[in-house]
C-alpha cells in the first residue's frame, strides 16, 4: 500500500535531535550505562556510531538523524509501508542496538509497544527508500536527501506483513 500526503503551506520541521532527547525520561532500563555520562541521548547515539562505524561526525549526525526519522515514522504510521536504505539502517541499527533508548522510543513514539525488527535476507529493488523520503517530508521532516538517494532503488528487505516489525 502506498500513502502519499500533502505537506500543508505552513508545516513546521521536526527535529529528530528533540524528539530523540524528549524520550530520556521514559529510559527506565540500565539508566547507569545511559543516563549517568551527562550526554543527551542525541549525542551518546552519535558518539556510539563514531565507535563503531568509519565516520566523520557530520556524517554520523546525518544517518542518525533521518535513521531517528524514519524510526518514529515507522512508529507514528505502522499503516504505511517504509524502507530504509543501508546508510541511514547504520543509524537504525544503533538505536535498536541501545535497547533502553529503543525501548523508550517505543513507549513514546508506538504507543508503548515493543517494534522488533525482522527483516528478510534480500533486499527490495523497487525505489521504496525513494518513496519512502518523500513519506517523511510530507509529515514534516527535513530529510537528507543525498543519503536516501544513495541507495534509492536498494532497500532494507522490511516486512510490511510482519505486524510493528522494521
Amino acid at each position: 500500500m502506498t500513502t502519499t500526503l500533502d505537506r500543508p503551506a505552513t508545516t513546521r520541521t521536526r527535529d529528530p535531535k528533540e524528539l530523540l532527547n524528549a524520550v530520556r525520561p521514559r529510559v527506565n532500563h540500565l539508566t547507569v550505562n545511559v543516563l549517568d555520562d551527562g550526554m543527551t541521548l542525541w549525542e551518546r547515539e552519535v558518539a556510539l556510531l563514531l565507535r563503531d562505524h568509519t565516520m566523520v561526525r557530520d556524517m554520523a549526525e546525518r544517518v542518525l538523524g533521518n535513521a531517528v526519522m524514519y524510526t518514529v515514522g515507522c512508529m507514528e504510521h505502522p499503516e504505511v509501508h517504509l524502507g530504509v536504505g543501508k546508510i541511514v539502517d547504520i543509524g537504525v541499527h544503533q538505536l535498536i542496538l541501545d535497547t533502553p533508548v529503543w525501548w523508550a522510543l517505543c513507549d513514546a513514539y508506538n504507543e508503548g509497544r515493543y517494534k522488533h525488527h525482522a527483516p528478510f535476507v534480500e533486499r527490495r529493488r523497487d525505489g521504496l527508500c525513494l518513496r519512502t523520503a518523500d513519506f517523511l517530508a510530507a509529515i514534516g521532516f527535513d530529510v537528507d536527501e543525498e543519503l536516501w538517494a544513495i541507495d534509492g532503488t536498494e532497500c532494507s528487505p522490511c516486512d510490511n506483513k510482519v505486524p510493528d516489525s522494521h
